[in-house]
């Protein structure tokens, strides 16, 4: 009869536990929304300074001015990060690139596929299942005549109760041909996680 009653009290409560186990739901959230999950460069960090960034270069007058007559072909270089974390500045990249492109002031070459161009192009050219008439040419690629790049710096500063970091990012346009930097801009972030301390 003991064990009739154990057993029966092991079941209600296996399944008294069973009904209180931790439940994962995943929702959609807002892309634009702010993040604030922690101190470290985020989602929000990414597109303010992509965007800001973006929207600096394209009301300059020397890029108005650039870009008056013609679409120059322009080559964006993948940000440099020389924060002491890992962030992902390909991001940052493509998002200026995209928002650059969709302007439709500039054309684009990239350079990260130029190996992949180059044996496409071989293969074309020599592998004999390719019309030879019909095969793009080499030597005909048009250069970048603009090159845009930048870094990602930041300085971290804590103590016991309080934590800070400053984030700035610096982005320039120079000219291939003569070498001059024809445009820079900078922005910058600054965020603070402070210990809150509850009174009971």
């Amino acid at each position: 009869m003991n064990k009739i009653i154990l057993a029966t009290t092991l079941s209600i409560a296996l399944v008294a536990l069973g009904g209180c186990t931790n439940k994962s739901v995943v929702r959609y959230g807002d892309a634009t929304a702010v993040e604030t999950t922690n101190i470290s460069f985020g989602s929000t960090d990414l597109q303010k300074v992509a965007g800001q960034m973006t929207d600096s270069l394209l009301l300059s007058p020397v890029v108005g001015t650039l870009t008056a007559n013609s679409r120059p072909i322009l080559f964006v270089e993948s940000i440099k990060n020389k924060t002491s974390e890992h962030i992902d500045t390909e991001s940052i990249t493509d998002s200026i690139s995209t928002k650059l492109l969709r302007s439709g002031k500039f054309r684009f070459v990239d350079m990260g596929r130029v190996a992949a161009v180059r044996e496409q192009l071989e293969f074309q050219q020599s592998s004999g299942l390719v019309d030879t008439s019909k095969a793009v040419a080499f030597g005909q690629q048009v250069g970048a005549q603009y090159m845009l790049y930048g870094n990602l710096a930041s300085i971290v500063k804590s103590n016991k109760d309080q934590s800070d970091v400053y984030y700035k990012f610096t982005l320039r346009l120079m000219d291939l041909k003569s070498g001059l930097i024809e445009w820079a801009d900078e922005t910058e972030i600054r965020k603070t996680k402070e210990k809150e301390f509850v009174s009971w």
